[in-house]
C-alpha cells in the first residue's frame, strides 16, 4: 500500500512531488474482522478531555482495538506485536482522538526513523480511496483539474523533535505563513491526491496558495507510560526515559470539527453524521530504523467514524424541563389554595373592627 508511505521522505518532498516505488495494498488480503464491523464512535463529552498525553481522562470512553498489519504485505507479513486502541470524542466544537499502542520505549532526539511516528487520514473528495492515498492516477502532474475529487486530509506526527507531554501542531508563527507545517514539533497538517502528490495545507503544485484560509488545525501530544512526567519535561531531559522500557505509547490529538479551509484540504465534520478514517504507525522494530515503506496499518480499508449527537444531554434536559413544569404546576395550585384559605378566614372572622388611620393620630 502507498497509503502513508511517502510522508517521511523529507519536508522538501512535501513541497514538490517526486515519485517512489509504486506499492499498493491489496485490501482483499486483510486479515481480521471486516472494517465495517468496527465503528469508532465520537461521543459528546464536554469538559472531560485534556490533550496532555495522559490517558486517565479517557477511561469512561469506549475504545476499539485494531490489529496492525504491514501495509505492504498484510496477508503474509508479520503483524505488529500489539494492538492499537483507538478512542474518539467531541465537545461540540473540537474532535478528539486517543491512540494507545504497546511498545518498548524507543526514542532518539532528532533521529526521525529511530523514533515512532503516527498518522491519521480522512477522505475529502468523493473519489478518494484508502489505497494509494486518494487514488489519483496521475504520477507527477497532479492538479485540482486532473486529480479533483481524490483529496485526502492527513495529520502526521514524527515525535523525534517533540517533548513528551508538550503540545505541538497549530501555532501562531507557522499559521501566519498560511501553511499546515509545524516547524517546531513536526506535527503537520497535510493533504494529498496520491503518494506522489502530497503537500502541506496551503501549498499546491506551483507553490503557496494565497487567501485559502490554510493553517495547521491540529494539536497533539505524545507520551509513553514508562516516562515520569509529573512536573513537565524540557529538551534538556532528553531522552526522557530508559531505552527499551516496557509500556505503551499514548498519542492524543484534537482539531475543530469545522475549519476555515477554503481549498478542499481539510475534512469537515458535523455532529450526528458518519465519516471514514485510517491510521498508520511506524516503529523501529528490534531497534532497526524503519524505512518509509515499513509502516503498519490498523485496517485494510477505511474505518467508519461516527460523530454522535448529545442524545443523553437532550434527554436530561427534557427530564429537567418536565420536573420544572411539574413544580410550577404544584406551586400554582398551592398558591390558589392558600389564597382561598385566607379569603375564607377573612370572611368568617368579621369581628375585626376597621380603624381609620386618622383615629390613631
Amino acid at each position: 500500500m502507498a497509503l502513508f508511505l511517502a510522508l517521511f521522505l523529507g519536508a522538501s518532498l512535501l513541497y514538490s512531488a517526486r515519485a517512489h516505488g509504486d506499492h499498493k495494498e491489496n485490501a482483499a488480503q486483510c486479515r481480521g474482522p471486516a472494517s465495517n464491523l468496527a465503528v469508532v464512535s465520537a461521543e459528546y463529552i464536554p469538559g472531560k478531555i485534556t490533550v496532555d498525553g495522559a490517558a486517565a481522562d479517557w477511561d469512561a470512553v469506549e475504545g476499539i482495538q485494531f490489529s496492525l498489519y504491514p501495509a505492504l504485505d498484510p496477508a503474509s507479513g508479520d503483524p505488529y506485536p500489539g494492538k492499537m486502541t483507538v478512542k474518539a470524542a467531541h465537545d461540540g466544537r473540537d474532535l478528539f482522538f486517543l491512540l494507545k499502542i504497546p511498545g518498548s520505549y524507543q526514542y532518539k532526539q532528532s533521529v526521525k526513523r529511530a523514533s515512532p511516528s503516527v498518522a491519521l487520514m480522512f477522505p475529502i473528495g468523493d473519489d478518494a480511496t484508502y489505497v494509494d492515498m486518494g487514488g489519483c492516477s496521475e504520477s507527477l502532474n497532479c492538479s485540482k483539474q486532473s486529480c479533483g475529487g481524490h483529496e485526502v486530509d492527513i495529520m502526521h506526527f514524527s515525535i523525534s523533535d517533540a517533548v513528551p507531554g508538550r503540545s505541538y501542531g497549530a501555532n501562531l508563527a507557522d499559521n501566519l505563513n498560511g501553511t499546515g507545517r509545524d516547524s517546531t514539533g513536526s506535527l503537520h497538517d497535510l493533504y494529498a491526491w496520491n503518494p506522489h502528490c502530497r503537500y502541506y495545507d496551503g501549498i499546491g503544485p506551483n507553490g503557496p496558495e494565497a487567501n485559502g484560509g490554510a493553517q495547521n488545525d491540529w494539536k497533539g501530544v505524545w507520551s509513553h507510560t514508562s516516562i515520569e512526567n509529573q512536573y513537565g519535561l524540557t529538551t534538556a531531559d532528553s531522552p526522557y526515559g530508559a531505552s527499551a522500557s516496557a509500556g505503551s505509547y499514548i498519542f492524543e490529538f484534537s482539531r475543530p470539527l469545522q475549519t476555515s479551509d477554503r481549498l478542499q484540504q481539510d475534512a469537515q465534520f458535523s455532529i450526528g453524521k458518519s465519516y471514514r478514517f485510517a491510521s498508520a504507525f511506524w516503529f523501529p522494530v528490534n531497534n532497526v530504523e524503519w524505512s518509509p515503506m515499513q509502516h503498519f496499518s490498523m485496517n485494510c480499508e477505511w474505518t467508519p467514524l461516527r460523530i454522535v449527537a448529545a442524545e443523553n444531554e437532550r434527554a436530561e434536559s427534557a427530564i429537567l424541563a418536565t420536573s420544572i413544569s411539574t413544580f410550577s404546576l404544584v406551586f400554582a395550585v398551592g398558591s390558589m389554595l392558600v389564597s382561598a384559605a385566607i379569603a375564607w378566614w377573612v370572611k368568617t372572622n368579621k369581628q375585626g373592627r376597621f380603624t381609620p388611620i386618622s383615629d390613631t393620630l
